[in-house]
């Protein structure tokens, strides 16, 4: 069996989750030096290449949030390097990282999603604000939420409760994505399901709930600690637990993903799981659901990274 000694942790980037990046690398990179594994953080910039050239490492363990890290790209460029990497192909991730695609790929598989249109600035130009506005509202209802189309960290999303916070919700939106997903507020409970790989097939961590405690799960409540509850395994039954641990699993094969992933969903009052979004690169901060449910399943972190990193290895 080959010996994982050397890996390049890849973090940061030129998204706006840039700090979450290199908060996530970080946790990567104490925990693969805490196995004994000899590590190397680096950003994505124009000494990369030449970077990894002159000391090439065993085994590349991106972890980019947003543009580049989840949309392929660093993936394609990996793969013409020859290097082997931890996490899903670049065909995948382009998958993934479309939420309009991933929702109807989704569906396909007989799985809720909500009620929604994706659409780009241009169209509210060259058809009219206004009377796209007032039809999305007539037809959608109110309350929506609109988010990008791709990206995380929940930049550019926020919940709507009437047609002039719509058209301000767009406006931010439009800040990070040139399309905007508008769709119904599902109200519920929140879950995050992690899904993790390290060789025998994929398994859904216990599902995280997610407490905001100003009721929207933002940015700040996201990476601010003391912000948001969480409680792992969720507050559910256990028959609504396990719908949301297969319904992870399904989001993680039908999209190609491979080694890890971080699935969203709504959980109902009438008990029914709304699909919202898949992660091909989930967030590995302190404050990040992916480690808490590692934990809830008894994993140790650092022992997780190291399996992945060397599953890696043998791939390549």
């Amino acid at each position: 069996m080959a010996d994982l000694d050397r890996v390049l942790v890849l973090a940061g980037g030129l998204s706006p989750e840039h700090e979450v990046s290199v908060q996530s690398g970080r946790s990567v990179a104490d925990a693969l030096r805490r196995m004994g594994v000899e590590v190397q953080v680096a950003d994505v910039d124009s000494t990369l290449l030449d970077r990894i050239a002159d000391d090439p490492p065993q085994v590349v363990f991106p972890v980019l949030h947003g543009s580049a890290g989840e949309d392929g790209v660093i993936r394609e460029v990996l793969e013409l390097l020859g290097l082997p990497y931890v996490g899903a192909r670049p065909e995948a991730c382009r998958l993934a990282y479309s939420k309009p695609t991933a929702k109807a790929l989704l569906a396909d598989k007989g799985v809720r999603v909500p009620r929604g249109a994706a659409l780009p600035k241009s169209a509210f130009h060259d058809l009219g604000a206004p009377a796209l506005l007032s039809r999305l509202t007539g037809t959608l209802g109110l309350p929506l939420f609109v988010k990008p189309d791709h990206g995380g960290s929940a930049f550019g999303a926020a919940p709507v409760a009437s047609e002039q916070e719509l058209s301000a919700a767009l406006v931010s939106c439009f800040a990070y994505s040139d399309c905007a997903l508008v769709e119904e507020q599902v109200q519920g409970t929140e879950l995050a399901v992690g899904v993790l790989d390290t060789g025998a097939g994929p398994v859904a961590l216990p599902p995280v709930e997610i407490v905001p405690d100003g009721g929207v799960y933002d940015y700040a409540a996201r990476y601010t600690a003391g912000r948001t509850e969480f409680f792992c395994p969720a507050r559910l039954p256990e028959e609504t637990l396990d719908r949301a641990r297969r319904t992870a699993l399904t989001a993680h094969r039908a999209l190609g993903l491979r080694d890890l992933s971080r699935t969203d969903l709504i959980v109902g009052a009438d008990g029914e799981i709304t699909f919202l979004e898949t992660n091909a690169a989930p967030g590995l901060t302190e404050t990040s659901t992916f480690p808490m449910a590692a934990a809830a399943a008894g994993l140790d972190f650092a022992v997780v990274c190291r399996e992945l990193a060397h599953q890696a290895l043998l791939r390549g």
